[in-house]
């Protein structure tokens, strides 16, 4: 009888680095949820309860991470490529932030900015020459287990937990507060739900980011679950993550959530009529549900919105006014608090991701960001098969809502949502290249 080859040794440490690099990610979800700039908030946990539920300082990730690249570098494939024509510009990216902060307007923002790019990029190398070698569930698994317990603490915030946490907020750790930051006043005072994250937005940023590719690899399990359990559990999951974003009231995660879907309705194989029908009904009842949602918001003169417009306002004016070097990563604050309108919010980052690189790091930086995020959007486009391999569709997806997104948020400055995308990127680009992705078809 012929014996079947043996899997290398390196290809064993793979698939445990692929387990225990997803186990990490969807841990990044329950506890590094924070944008890098606040990371001076975050108090160290000092009882197993605190560890259990509380937020833990993004130092902690930075040296798992660090560990995970040492691994991954000795166990990296020496096939896998990824494209030069976005290698080129990911690398300007970072190098650029580097040399911005030589002209810094605050030194602390840029350093805890500086740490955290250097991660996202990291991330990016550990998904294209390491998690492309091993099947893609053994990493995704991780991020869906962190993302159904991100959408179960979500529930129990709407079902009494998050007005039991706003008591405990203002009776103990409000009063012994120095100062306490507009955001995390605020978001403890809203009855929108924002489950282990930052706040609201950032949990839409999560939902859209990994809510297809989880929903793909749990219908995929066909060798450990029958259709009918496999529908049921794909069901439990879309109800949970779909109710999490309409508890936490974010207007552009429900209207990118409705493009998600229509993208990915018109990549089904039906009908072309059937298609035009189903997508003009979704848009009539999305719209009007969104409309209907969010009525009272409109009402009241659609305040966020407003305050963006400031932001947006503020960061192309201050990309204009320093168009070489910006203001130093991470440092949006500095430059607006002195030229924002005196009835204006204060905020200490832009809502927009591509402008706070030009605002932050001048036009090269927000330039290398753009053409970086998009051009990896179109080869991952480029490289998906016509039909059929929906799991890779479905992380495509998920990071076009993600990478859309940025437009109105700061996902990119938060380690729970940018170390998952920057990941899920590269592996989305090294595997569509057909080199050395045996595992993954296997």
């Amino acid at each position: 009888m012929k014996r079947s080859p043996q899997p290398h040794p390196t290809d064993r440490l793979a698939t445990l680095f692929a387990v225990f690099f997803g186990a990490f990610l969807g841990l990044s979800l329950l506890k590094f949820g924070n944008p890098c700039i606040l990371e001076y908030l975050v108090v160290s946990p000092s009882t197993v309860y605190e560890w259990l539920l509380n937020s833990w300082p993004v130092t902690l990730g930075y040296g798992l991470l660090a560990g995970f690249a040492l691994l991954g570098f000795l166990v990296r494939s020496r096939q896998a490529h990824l494209s030069p024509g976005l290698l080129v510009p990911a690398l300007i990216w970072l190098a650029w932030q580097f040399i911005s902060a030589a002209g810094s307007v605050n030194a602390g923002l840029t350093n805890a900015t500086l740490e955290h790019f250097t991660a996202c990029l990291a991330c990016f190398f550990i998904g294209g020459y390491v998690l492309s070698r091993a099947k893609p569930e053994l990493f995704l698994a991780g991020l869906a287990a962190g993302l159904m317990t991100v959408i179960l603490v979500g529930w129990q915030q709407h079902f009494g937990g998050l007005a039991e946490t706003r008591k405990y907020f203002f009776l103990y750790i409000y009063p012994q507060m120095r100062t306490v930051p507009p955001e995390l006043l605020k978001k403890m005072s809203s009855d929108r739900i924002f489950s282990t994250l930052f706040y609201p937005n950032t949990l839409a940023s999560v939902l859209l980011l990994l809510l297809p590719a989880s929903l793909a690899t749990m219908w995929l399990q066909r060798a450990r679950f029958t259709a009918g359990a496999r529908a049921l559990l794909v069901g439990l999951l879309g109800l949970g993550g779909l109710g999490c974003l309409y508890w936490s009231k974010s207007k552009g995660g429900w209207l990118l959530m409705l493009i998600l879907g229509l993208v990915a309705l018109l990549r089904m194989r039906f009908a072309q009529r059937t298609k035009i029908i189903l997508v003009g009904a979704i848009l009539v009842v999305g719209l009007a549900g969104f409309a209907w949602r969010f009525a009272g918001y409109f009402q009241k003169g659609a305040t966020s919105a407003v305050a963006r417009g400031d932001y947006w306002h503020a960061a192309v004016a201050t990309a204009l006014a320093n168009p070489v070097l910006g203001t130093g990563p991470g440092t949006f604050a500095i430059p607006y608090a002195k030229i924002k309108k005196p009835g204006s919010e204060m905020a200490r980052l832009v809502h927009n991701d591509y402008l706070q690189q030009a605002s932050d790091s001048g036009l090269v930086g927000g330039a290398a960001y753009l053409v970086f995020v998009a051009g990896s959007l179109w080869v991952g486009w480029r490289r998906l098969a016509p039909q059929g391999d929906w799991l890779k569709f479905s992380v495509w997806l998920g990071l076009l809502g993600w990478s859309l997104q940025g437009f109105v948020e700061f996902g990119l400055y938060i380690p729970a949502v940018a170390w998952p995308g920057f990941a899920l990127m590269g592996w989305l680009l090294a595997s569509g290249n057909g080199v050395d992705n045996r595992a993954a078809n296997a």
